[in-house]
């Protein structure tokens, strides 16, 4: 479906339990503030900050930024806490993350350094690769998706005048937040050094086993009849385990991982200690760049969205808001376009992303278009956003009476709580939508790529 969008395809969705209970919230105290949604949003906050909880993809807020929100609240300055609001996400979207990744010439550096982009090493922008070193310098790879998150291809350190401490000035240690430190054979002596040279500067690092794919094929060709692929991996950890032990690495963690198959082995290890471990932010980061390669990753992705949604509805509906004809609301739907944008090319429902996937598994892109329910990033416009708030108005279910139940002051107090829960309403449909047809494309994918 090339040409237009796709609005009657979308199905009537469940009520909305979690924006039922936070417009059925009583104002508690202050009377006379203007947005009781976001003001449980605040309190929700709030809460998991003094509780010292991190519940996972929440956003977290620092205790100035809730007491400025808090004083903006008892001012009745809407506009004041929408624009603090979207400082908060814009640091959310723009904060940097910059990994490094290093290890032995003809280790996977640069094919990896591809992988956590989303590309294969002959597409356009990728790092070069190579049998011999190609990488003499620090390079710095922006993900074409999320430019604020570089990764570093770094020069290799298999050469006999290693020296961590001189390599780690030369590549610029300050600036990088995690390291992957990669093999595919064995862990050296090199690789140890580095390593506690990295821990006593107080930065973290990731063993990495690579090329897993070859081994795991080598093993099937060589003990067809006796081959286990558990015991293979098996094999593998431990003689890795084993290395780094004897180099006096205590406790040391290896994650065996193919660049050319991501999805596949410890990936999933690697992404979850990385969420456990990452500050919030950097987190966030983290988790919006990886490549689109199984479920589990568009449910986390998901789910992150999902936590910020609210802090999305409330910046359209009090900064730069106007009348949207044909509805009682106001809201800035140049921002809410752009949300939608962000929305499917983070999920990969844009041309180029589709047009690689088919690539890919040997399948015309027109064959991933038709799983797609939702618009394509392309086809996002301010007239489209316009549609979709009016689908929105007429599904949101009777929240405005239930908010105008509780409020004593009735005129745009009751017009911003509809414009609030109509926009997230919309947001949530759509988001919905856009989960719901990349796990489609990627079922349909998965499912040409296993008859091959």
């Amino acid at each position: 479906m090339e040409g237009g969008t796709r609005l009657g395809l979308w199905e009537e969705l469940p009520r909305d339990k979690d924006l039922d209970e936070v417009f059925s919230s009583p104002w508690n105290s202050h009377k006379n503030w203007p947005f009781p949604p976001v003001r449980q949003g605040l309190q929700q906050l709030a809460r998991a900050d003094m509780a010292a909880q991190s519940s996972e993809g929440s956003i977290k807020l620092s205790r100035e930024e809730l007491e400025d929100l808090k004083a903006a609240f008892e001012e009745g300055n809407l506009s004041g806490v929408a624009s603090r609001l979207q400082e908060t996400l814009e640091s959310l979207e723009s904060v940097q993350l910059d990994v490094g990744i290093t290890g032995e010439t003809g280790s996977g550096k640069s094919s990896f350094v591809n992988a956590l982009r989303g590309l294969g090493d002959e597409d356009a922008g990728a790092a070069r690769t190579g049998v011999v070193e190609t990488t003499k310098e620090p390079t710095p790879y922006q993900h074409p998706q999320y430019p604020s998150v570089t990764i570093w291809d770094l020069p290799g350190i298999g050469t006999p005048d290693f020296h961590p401490d001189s390599y780690l000035e030369q590549v610029g240690f300050s600036r990088y937040d995690i390291f992957f430190i990669i093999t595919s054979q064995r862990f050296t002596t090199n690789h140890a050094a580095l390593a506690r040279h990295i821990q006593a500067m107080d930065k973290s690092f990731y063993f990495v086993r690579s090329k897993v794919d070859v081994d795991v094929d080598s093993s099937r060709r060589r003990r067809p009849s006796s081959y286990s692929e558990v015991g293979v991996l098996q094999e593998i950890r431990e003689n890795c385990l084993e290395g780094l032990r004897a180099q006096g690495i205590s406790s040391p963690r290896v994650f065996l991982l193919s660049a050319f198959e991501l999805s596949k082995y410890d990936f999933h290890l690697l992404e979850e200690t990385l969420e456990r471990e990452l500050s919030h932010h950097k987190r966030h980061a983290f988790l919006m760049a990886l490549p689109n390669i199984s479920l589990h990753i568009l449910e986390k992705k998901k789910a992150a969205i999902l936590k910020q949604m609210w802090l999305v509805s409330t910046v359209a509906c009090g900064v730069h808001a106007v009348p949207i004809p044909g509805l009682l609301i106001s809201c800035d739907v140049d921002i809410l376009a752009r949300t939608l944008q962000g929305y499917c090319k983070g999920f990969g429902l844009d041309d180029d992303s589709l047009e690689k996937l088919a690539a890919q598994v040997g399948q015309p892109v027109g064959q991933m278009k038709a799983m797609i329910k939702a618009p394509l990033a392309k086809e996002i416009s301010t007239s489209l956003v316009v549609q979709l708030l009016i689908q929105a108005g007429g599904k949101v279910p009777k929240l405005s009476k239930e908010v105008l139940s509780s409020v004593p002051v009735l005129g745009s107090m009751a017009s911003g709580a509809l414009s609030f829960a109509t926009t997230y309403k919309m947001l949530r449909s759509f988001m919905d939508e856009v989960a719901a047809s990349v796990q489609r494309v990627l079922i349909k994918a998965f499912e040409v790529d296993a008859e091959k």
